[in-house]
């Protein structure tokens, strides 16, 4: 009975002497981390970092490589980033870097990996332009910025917003992605009317200049693409000033969306209700929600300073970025784990011509690129060295925090839920794919993307004045306020164009007329106004040009009901008659017309003296050729006010055989007198108000070819 109690503890000796076996045999690895250390995200990835260690070697006791990490500040400066970076290669001798923090500090970091053969692992450094420096030696274990701007297309697909407006940081990280953003913008119909840039030391006067400018603007929907601390600053001037208002859209990309939300300040949050946003989605585990709760332990334990902070996505980018690596070292091997000296001499620990080459990095590289596992963010492997996409998040800031409204995925578009089975449609264009979207000013209305602008110049349409043909435009002049109302056919189809336009434009009428309302010149006057910008448009006119010229047969002349009586008689009559007997039945002759009716459609010819009787009624008129009434002198009318003249005289017409009309009473009174009697033989107008004049006196008059086409 006494040596139970010892078996336990025999056991227990034993095993601590087989752990320190086997941390005597392990081999320490230097890796080196650049993060700037002054800032909150930092120091949430180092706890994250370490973490991922301790936890690895937790689960992977019988690993022969230990990752030793020592630590550089940048302080958020890209030389202090080079210099940090050169120091851990040339004199701790790093087998790898995990950083730098920003984009621009890993410029220059990954000229220095390669140049040494140190890979560079980045977690946050999200550029699209990092990826054409094409360097073996650096891993993006982050997304590169370019991957969401598809999503933010999307969402304006989605709500039909035709023009959108982006405001990013001026550096490496805002400029990187703006060409793929407009690229996808422009590829969902959407215009980039303006590029909002504002400098990473903008003063809040110049940020509140630059949402003024904006607000002057006509568009309304906004993409946000800045530093956190920059974004907060614009938020709350854009509240100050009322742009957090109803009509107002904000979308805010990835890095934004996470810190706001991953860790809500109600005074932040608070500037930006109604703003939308995406992030990389993360699918919710055991193992995260396990790891939350322990991160969130340490890290105040660590950090008692921060008592808000909460794990973001880049914490959880560098746990895998860490886990990725110690993976990868192992696999390696460390056959070799020393650097070829250069046979330069210097005395300075931060002179390139001394750097020497890792020996075991082009191994480590080999390993990275072929790793695979599942980490916290779910199946982690490189592409390229660059993360493999996933999924994104669509938010919709609330409260103090925000809500999932939906999910973008390149392969589904926008869907309310993933891997829902009632989404069916891939690239879905349509907002029904989401939740209902709470907007700025706390309403539900979608905005539709526009506003008319505080300061924008309306679009001056210049109107002709004329007596006549007033169904198509009229202005008519009220002497005791001094205002004018132009009305018509014409303006109305212009109202109704400009409402169905997706965007404002403010416009006003102006006729065309003298101090006394008289016209103040000829259409042509008015076209000159527009090249000289006086005005921006005339209006209205037609591209076509016709002429109009009078029926004859004195027979078919008369009231329309004895045109129409005439004409069918005189048709069927004939055809019931050519079979020289006289039919007296109804019913016979109802079936004889039928007949002949059939016949003449299956057969498809007419006889000589059938077609002459037939087509009596397509009247003809007296003038069929422009170059017969040039020749037998024949004067012709046109509107007045009209650019016809110009046409006709380029006909080779005579100057003196033009006579001008200025309605349609006018024009019909000359045609009947015809041009023998003070009138005219034929008159030249534009389609449409010779449509008009047809539909006044169809029974008199037909338009004849050709229709003369105008520049």
């Amino acid at each position: 009975m006494k040596k139970i109690p010892s078996k336990p503890y025999l056991s227990s000796i034993w095993f601590i002497e087989v752990l320190v076996a086997q941390n005597t045999a392990t081999i320490p690895v230097n890796i080196g981390v650049v993060l700037d250390l002054e800032f909150l995200d930092a120091n949430i990835a180092l706890t994250c970092i370490n973490m991922a260690l301790s936890d690895f070697y937790a689960t992977h006791g019988g690993y022969k490589t230990r990752l030793v990490l020592t630590t550089r500040n940048s302080r958020n400066d890209v030389v202090g980033a080079a210099s940090a970076a050169l120091d851990l290669i040339k004199n701790v001798e790093v087998q790898a870097i995990i950083g730098p923090t920003t984009s621009m500090q890993a410029n220059f970091v990954i000229e220095l990996g390669e140049k040494a053969q140190v890979p560079i692992i980045s977690f946050s450094a999200s550029s699209p332009s990092l990826t054409s420096i094409r360097s073996p030696f650096f891993f993006r274990a982050t997304q590169n910025d370019s991957t969401q701007v598809n999503a933010i297309s999307a969402l304006v697909q989605a709500f039909g917003w035709r023009e959108a407006v982006p405001i990013y940081i001026d550096n490496e990280y805002g400029q990187g992605v703006i060409p793929y953003l407009t690229d996808a913008l422009q590829a969902v119909d959407a215009r980039v009317p303006y590029r909002s840039v504002i400098s990473p030391s903008a003063t809040d006067d110049q940020i509140v200049a630059e949402l003024y400018k904006l607000m002057t603007m006509q568009t309304r929907v906004f993409i946000v693409h800045m530093f956190p601390s920059l974004g907060a600053r614009v938020f709350a001037k854009a509240k100050e000033i009322g742009m957090m208002s109803g009509g107002y859209v904000w979308i805010m990309t990835d890095g934004l969306t996470d810190e706001f939300l991953s860790s809500p300040n109600a005074s932040i949050t608070n500037t930006m209700q109604g703003a939308l946003g995406v992030r990389p989605y993360v699918p919710r585990t055991k193992d995260l929600e396990t790891f939350r709760i322990r991160w969130k332990r340490k890290f105040q334990q660590e950090n008692p300073d921060y008592v808000d902070a909460g794990l973001n996505i880049l914490g959880l980018w560098a746990y895998d970025a860490a886990t990725a690596l110690a993976l990868s070292v192992e696999k390696a091997g460390t056959g070799n784990l020393g650097f070829q000296k250069s046979n330069v001499s210097s005395n300075s620990s931060t002179d390139l011509s001394t750097l020497g080459l890792s020996l075991n990095g082009p191994n480590l590289v080999q390993a990275l690129s072929n790793i695979t596992f599942k980490g916290l963010t779910g199946n982690y492997l490189f592409d390229n060295g660059q993360l493999q996409s996933s999924a994104f998040q669509i938010m919709n800031v609330n409260g103090n925090g925000g809500r999932t409204i939906g999910f973008w995925t390149q392969a589904e578009g926008i869907v309310k839920t993933l891997n829902s089975k009632n989404h069916m449609t891939a690239n879905s264009g349509s907002n029904s794919d989401l939740s209902t979207v709470i907007w700025p000013g706390d309403t539900t209305s979608v905005p539709k993307g526009w506003e008319i602008p505080t300061n924008g110049k309306k679009l001056r349409i210049g109107v002709p004045v004329k007596d006549g043909f007033s169904e198509f435009v009229k202005v008519t002049r009220d002497p005791s306020s001094n205002t004018t109302t132009v009305t018509g056919y014409s303006i109305d189809v212009f109202d109704s164009v400009v409402k169905a336009l997706p965007y404002a434009l403010p416009y006003e009428f102006i006729p065309f007329a003298k101090p006394d309302g008289d016209p103040a010149g000829t259409y042509n006057d008015l076209i000159y106004q527009v090249y000289l910008k006086q005005k921006c448009m005339g209006f209205p006119k037609a591209s076509d040009l016709g002429s109009l010229g009078d029926k004859i047969n004195e027979d078919f002349r008369g009231p329309a009901s004895h045109q129409a009586g005439t004409s069918f008689w005189f048709s069927f009559s004939t055809m019931v008659f050519a079979q020289r007997e006289r039919v007296v039945s109804n019913l016979s002759r109802a079936v004889i017309i039928i007949w002949c009716f059939v016949v003449l459609i299956l057969t498809q010819s007419y006889s000589a003296s059938l077609t002459s009787l037939l087509t009596v009624q397509q009247l003809q008129p007296t003038v069929t050729d422009v170059h017969e009434l040039i020749k037998k002198g024949e004067y012709v009318g046109y509107q007045e006010g009209s650019f016809v003249p110009g046409i006709l005289l380029d006909l080779v017409f005579d100057k003196s055989k033009l006579i001008v009309y200025d309605s349609t009473e006018q024009c019909d009174d000359l045609l009947s007198k015809g041009s023998r009697n003070g009138g005219i033989a034929a008159a030249f107008d534009e389609v449409p108000y010779m449509r008009l004049f047809l539909s006044k006196y169809c029974s008199k008059y037909v338009m004849i070819d050709p229709t003369f086409k105008t520049d």
